[in-house]
């Protein structure tokens, strides 16, 4: 059986913390599998990456160094892992669903016929049964995530394929440190020897990369609006609300959809994913799609008019009346109470 791998990105000579997220889950599965976690990294003048994974659980380190992967392209960064997953055949491929998750994921899995599940919000290790053949399957990956819409989640498998390939959203998974002292194998890949000239005849003359302007996934405070804020006058107040918490401003997709506030504010499964200590939901109805992007919130508070909303199933504390006249009581009162 092969083992569980975790393909990092680098940002800025740093592995990306959806990578480090993944290498905590991929460590979780790889002790219930009984074998290595390892982790691929490409890159250029990446000396001493090691240090920032082998906390992580990793077992097996895979580098591959060379001054035409500083910068992601498809073709050379696709020819490279296929070639490694073809020697080291692994059971299991873990990718961020990043824009270059997105882009190399598909590419690998098309490559090795392997399929890949995209956007999971949950990975398990179970069994499985498939009367129809009469065949029996031993420590499949549950791959979940929520389908047709977010009506349902669904658990997806791949029983004959290897390796079970998946993408996870930044933010989904929680990052943990394995252990400072643990130390793994460094392989080093033979770029040169893999690389072929076709791989490099797109060339990268200029890039560009603009930060995000919202800290939306740092925040420790998150103020919430939903399309029942009514306009975006009435999501202003949340602006006014999130000042005097020291908080930020969220959306849901139909907030967002409405015009009421910016996409890089979107909470939930097309949105970005977040676990403050304090979510308070203004007019979120909360179906599954903004659901799945906070329901690991420490605490959540839901203020609408509606007493059967879903969202107030997970909710810490229900304040039930219009957003529009609980949420300027709030400000007078938080003002009143921080002189």
């Amino acid at each position: 059986m092969g083992n569980v791998f975790v393909i990092c990105e680098i940002e800025e000579g740093k592995i990306a913390d959806v990578s480090l997220e993944l290498l905590t889950k991929g460590r979780s599965l790889a002790n219930d599998l009984k074998c290595k976690l390892e982790a691929v990294v490409l890159g250029h003048q990446i000396k001493g990456i090691e240090k920032q994974v082998f906390p992580f659980g990793v077992d097996v380190l895979h580098v591959g160094e060379h001054k035409e992967l500083e910068v992601y392209r498809t073709l050379p960064f696709t020819s490279i892992i296929v070639e490694l997953f073809k020697q080291e055949k692994p059971d299991i491929c873990l990718l961020g669903a990043s824009t270059l998750g997105r882009d190399l994921g598909p590419r690998v899995s098309s490559a090795l016929q392997s399929g890949l599940t995209a956007d999971c919000t949950s990975l398990e290790i179970g069994d499985h049964t498939d009367k129809k053949a009469g065949k029996d399957y031993k420590d499949l990956l549950y791959q979940i995530r929520p389908a047709f819409g977010g009506n349902i989640v669904a658990t997806i498998i791949n029983p004959d394929c290897r390796p079970q390939m998946a993408t996870v959203r930044e933010g989904v998974m929680k990052m943990e440190v394995f252990s400072e002292a643990h130390k793994g194998k460094i392989k080093t890949i033979d770029v040169e020897k893999i690389l072929k000239p076709e791989d490099l005849l797109v060339k990268v003359l200029e890039r560009h990369m603009e930060k995000s302007k919202v800290n939306i996934k740092n925040s420790s405070i998150i103020i919430a609006g939903g399309y029942g804020m009514g306009s975006k006058e009435g999501f202003d107040q949340l602006y006014q609300l999130a000042e005097v918490l020291s908080a930020e401003v969220g959306a849901s997709r139909a907030a967002v959809d409405a015009g009421f506030a910016d996409h890089e504010r979107q909470i939930g499964q097309t949105g970005v994913t977040v676990r403050p200590k304090l979510y308070i939901a203004c007019g979120i109805s909360g179906q599954i799609q903004h659901t799945a992007g906070m329901e690991e919130s420490s605490m959540i508070i839901a203020i609408n008019n509606d007493s059967n909303a879903p969202i107030n199933k997970i909710a810490d504390y229900v304040i039930n009346g219009d957003v529009n006249d609980i949420v300027p009581k709030l400000i007078k009162l938080y003002k009143k109470n921080t002189k």
